[in-house]
């Protein structure tokens, strides 16, 4: 196997440490290699890059011209360059590199500590004064109308779409093109209110330590409601009572997610009422939802809308639910315990009026930024879903002229081969079907975690099979990890690794993950909890668990090899415990 890829991009040599936190819920798999040449290592990086300057933390001139360094790729997997990150905590006033990494990280073990890489001019007192200019703008917000600006002028596109059949080939690869300015613009908004998220929950979080109760924390940002993320799952559950309650459905849901698109469609034209129901809210869904899907950052991936088998899915792991389980009922426990604990931190604090003011603009902070950030995303979700669309066009006239044999294959060229390709397709096939094969490899490779400067060959990474072997906890044995959502939740522990194969999922069983993005979200709902291998107080799991009003813990390491599958077990959200029944 080849060390380097065409996906993957330099190390930087300045911004050293490297970490698939955060990174593996933006694109758990490997990258494509036009997903790297077109958008998160070329347009998403410079976005990363104007982010940072905009809010103060960095200069243009401290980025190195020549190669990424916000992000990197290597052995096709995504990383997150945490040097960046750290001098961002250590330049921002109320924030340190270490609270930066228990953010991010929790507590991962293994983790270079900062002062083992710092240098002299990490420290910036000019940019230092100048986030503090950005912060005291933060803390005096109580609406984000750029961001529904963002939505209206994607939605504007999506409504303007040519008839992509009608393009020419290079018509197509320039219309995929076009989108690149907007995608830099909205991933540069898409880090800024991610950082502010960040900002507004440590804010409150320090409150919390100085008055001894730092366990709120995550009760104080639960149930906030208008969150993106969760909005897929509402829909779905909808969808799943109409399918509980009829017995056409339910028969054409027996047999399995196989074809099942193929087979409600079928069901529909003959006539079936509840059928011809379901046919609308789903196609309703897909029009609203179908960028959505697992990793669906990546050009290349299947989404909902590509293949509405997979959301068909889920839909059938949430028909097994009983009405009371409803995420609405869930969502309104968690208001009733998030409103009873703000009033209860008001009370400790009212006698400080310094403390009490820093809690109110934390708190309004948090909420106001934790919604948005996932409003952020799903715009550049939208965007890169036109991109895929046209691209995959492109795709399927290849397949139809015999020139590739998959669709997919068109994602593994690289953005300066499109004009190429365009001309001369039948040269690239030998090339593409090779590459699709070592990608094809790379899936069954566990990327290292943390690593400085580019992590080894990818010859020396464990393959997921051997890394699978870690002895089961035995009964009576906690686990821990970063509290997520509050509560406490009995269940038998499903080990779930693919998000599009949750067979054996069933109500109130503990769903048990790698890691968690987007499409991972509608098997949340027939859950009791939620427990994640990796991830920290601002990453995808806690968010959604807290709207659907889930226990959650996430940085529970080797969650998925040490829970055996089966096993009865108790998870407690506050405490971010998890106990081997």
């Amino acid at each position: 196997m080849a060390d380097r890829w065409v996906a993957d991009t330099l190390a930087s040599e300045k911004y050293t440490i490297y970490t698939r936190a955060n990174a593996g819920e933006v694109m758990p798999d490997p990258v494509s290699p036009l997903s790297s040449t077109m958008g998160i290592a070329s347009a998403g990086d410079l976005g990363w890059r104007d982010a940072y300057v905009k809010a103060g933390s960095f200069t243009y001139d401290e980025f190195d011209p020549d190669r990424p360094d916000t992000v990197g790729v290597f052995g096709g997997y995504l990383y997150l360059n945490m040097s960046m990150t750290r001098i961002y905590g250590l330049r921002m006033p109320g924030l340190t590199p270490q609270m930066v990494d228990f953010q991010y990280f929790g507590d991962m073990p293994g983790i270079t500590p900062y002062e083992d890489e710092a240098r002299a001019d990490d420290e910036n007192e000019e940019l230092t004064a100048k986030l503090q200019s950005y912060l005291n703008e933060l803390f005096t917000r109580d609406d984000l109308p750029e961001l529904r600006a963002d939505r209206d002028e994607v939605d504007r596109l999506i409504a303007r779409r040519p008839d992509l059949g009608e393009l020419t080939d290079q018509e197509l690869v320039d219309h995929a093109r076009s989108f690149l300015p907007l995608y830099r613009r909205l991933f540069c908004r898409h880090i800024l209110v991610s950082g502010a998220s960040g900002v507004g929950i440590g804010t409150v979080a320090g409150v919390l330590a100085a008055i001894e109760q730092p366990e709120l924390i995550m009760t104080l940002v639960a149930g906030l409601g208008d969150v993106d993320s969760a909005a897929p799952s509402w829909a779905m559950w909808d969808m799943s009572r109409i399918v509980r309650g009829s017995p056409d459905l339910t028969a054409a849901f027996d047999i399995g997610a196989t074809g099942l698109h193929e087979r409600l469609t079928a069901l529909a034209e003959s006539g079936s009422p509840s059928a011809e129901d379901f046919g609308k809210l789903f196609d309703s869904f897909i029009e609203r939802f179908g960028a959505r899907g697992p990793n669906e950052w990546e050009l290349r991936s299947r989404t909902w809308g590509i293949d509405p088998d997979v959301p068909l899915a889920a839909i059938d792991r949430m028909r097994f639910a009983a009405d009371d389980e409803s995420p609405q009922t869930r969502t309104e426990l968690r208001i009733v315990e998030r409103e009873a604990a703000t009033d209860f931190v008001r009370e400790l604090v009212a006698g400080d009026a310094e403390a009490a003011g820093t809690f109110e603009v934390g708190l309004r902070c948090a909420h106001l930024y934790n919604a948005g950030r996932e409003r952020t995303k799903t715009n550049n979700i939208k965007l890169v879903h036109e991109m895929r669309l046209a691209l995959r066009e492109l795709g399927r006239r290849a397949v139809e002229r015999g020139d590739l044999s998959t669709v997919e294959q068109v994602f593994m060229l690289t953005e300066i081969e499109l004009d190429d390709f365009v001309e001369r397709p039948r040269e690239f096939a030998g090339l593409v079907k090779a590459r699709e094969a070592y990608y094809v490899s790379l899936w069954d490779l566990e990327p290292p975690f943390v690593s400085r400067g580019a992590p080894p060959p990818t010859s020396e990474w464990r393959h997921r099979a051997a890394a699978s072997g870690a002895d089961h906890a035995a009964p009576g044995e906690v686990l821990t990890g970063i509290p997520g959502c509050p509560g406490v939740a009995r269940g038998r522990a499903r080990v779930v690794l693919d998000p599009t194969d949750p067979r054996g999922l069933e109500p109130g069983d503990v769903l048990v993950a790698p890691l968690t993005d987007p499409s991972w979200t509608p098997l949340f709902v027939p859950a009791a909890a939620v427990v994640v291998d990796v991830g920290a107080q601002i990453t995808h799991a806690v968010i959604v668990s807290r709207e659907l009003g889930l226990p959650c813990v996430v940085s529970v390491t080797d969650a998925t090899r040490r829970i055996a599958d089966g096993a009865m077990i108790e998870v407690d959200g506050k405490a971010g415990t998890v106990t081997v029944l």
